[in-house]
């Protein structure tokens, strides 16, 4: 049976500078797998003038590339309009921009069941499948089964089957910056809200079963055999509101 989430209800809007432009809102369910892959693959997709920026200690440590399966489940533009749900994986790399304070997550391929192009010009539409199953038994523990898809017409695809038990969740708030590879000028700005659970860490594994592969001119770079798979995090609820820099 899929699970569902509460929290269709966007954010309350948070403190913004005058000149910020606010875009619109959505609320996910998201899984996220942080790799270390090859750093020459890493530099390759970046683009000129950015580097990667990846922490040397903490629970960030050594992870350069993200890849984030979404389940849109509810979203609004500006104007209150409600936006149709989508199935997405983004692909991120942590990086900054050299000689600068620009820093963030920049956003070089988006694989959607929504339209090519996208805001950050790097979103192609794919066929997509998404299944998750949430099994509670009489003592109330959660097991978290989760199946993706994601077949482009360039010849790329992405899939994922994981098994998780669920863990104690944690709350918070918080700030990100994405920038686009395609035009590394543009960058949008999140302030989210989110419950996640690191079901996957340093010291800690409730990962029962993982299945990851990644194929294609594009990917297979990246998933040479040779990147790591160094955390796993789930997040049930993630609702966030986006805004544009000012000029």
């Amino acid at each position: 049976m899929r699970a569902l989430f509460v929290g269709f209800l966007l954010l309350a809007a948070s403190p913004v500078t005058a000149a910020e432009k606010y875009v619109g809102g959505n609320t996910d369910v998201r899984t996220v797998l942080a790799f270390k892959a090859a750093d020459a693959a890493i530099q390759k997709v970046l683009p000129q003038e950015w580097e990667p920026d990846v922490a040397a200690s903490g629970p960030a440590k050594d992870i350069n590339l993200r890849v984030t399966f979404i389940d849109r489940l509810f979203a609004q533009d500006a104007e209150g309009k409600t936006l149709p749900s989508a199935r997405i994986v983004t692909l991120g790399i942590p990086a900054r921009k050299k000689g600068s304070e620009g820093r963030g997550t920049m956003l070089f391929l988006i694989y959607t069941s929504g339209e090519s192009g996208g805001p950050y010009g790097v979103s192609i539409k794919a066929d997509t499948k998404m299944e998750r199953e949430v099994e509670i038994d009489p003592a109330g523990k959660a097991a978290v089964e989760e199946s993706w898809q994601f077949k482009a017409p360039d010849g790329n695809a992405i899939e994922l089957e994981i098994k998780y038990a669920r863990g104690p969740l944690k709350s918070g708030k918080a700030e990100s910056l994405l920038y686009s590879a395609a035009k590394p000028s543009f960058y949008r700005i999140y302030r989210y809200e989110q419950l996640e659970d690191a079901v996957r860490e340093a010291g800690a594994d409730r990962v029962q079963k993982i299945v990851f592969k990644a194929s294609g001119p594009k990917l297979s770079p990246l998933f040479d055999g040779s990147e790591q798979l160094i955390g796993v995090t789930s997040v049930p609820s993630y609702t966030r509101q986006t805004y544009l820099p000012g000029s």
